[in-house]
């Protein structure tokens, strides 16, 4: 995720700097695995890939240093990866 990060910012330049704010505030946060920016670019949304056990306490941490990195407050949406699209039997 860091790599396609790094690519979308240095090869197709569709990052910022408050994305690129938002990854590295991640990096190092207890529970961590990877993160990068979504969307189209240019701005919005990273996604972050984090243990359960410390999804809380990395949405605090995270907000914290994007905070104090930009003098912005982000807005956190914690989720969950769940089954995708299936058929359902009517029957």
């Amino acid at each position: 995720m860091r790599e396609s990060h790094e690519s979308l910012r240095d090869l197709y330049e569709v990052s910022c700097r408050e994305l690129d704010a938002m990854v590295g505030a991640a990096q190092g946060l207890p529970g961590f695995i990877g993160g990068r920016m979504t969307g189209g670019g240019f701005g919005g949304c990273t996604v972050n890939l984090v243990r359960e056990e410390n999804a809380t306490a990395f949405a605090a941490q995270i907000a914290q240093r994007y905070s104090a990195a930009t003098g912005i407050t982000p807005q956190i949406y914690p989720c969950h990866a769940a089954n995708g699209a299936q058929e359902l039997s009517l029957s």
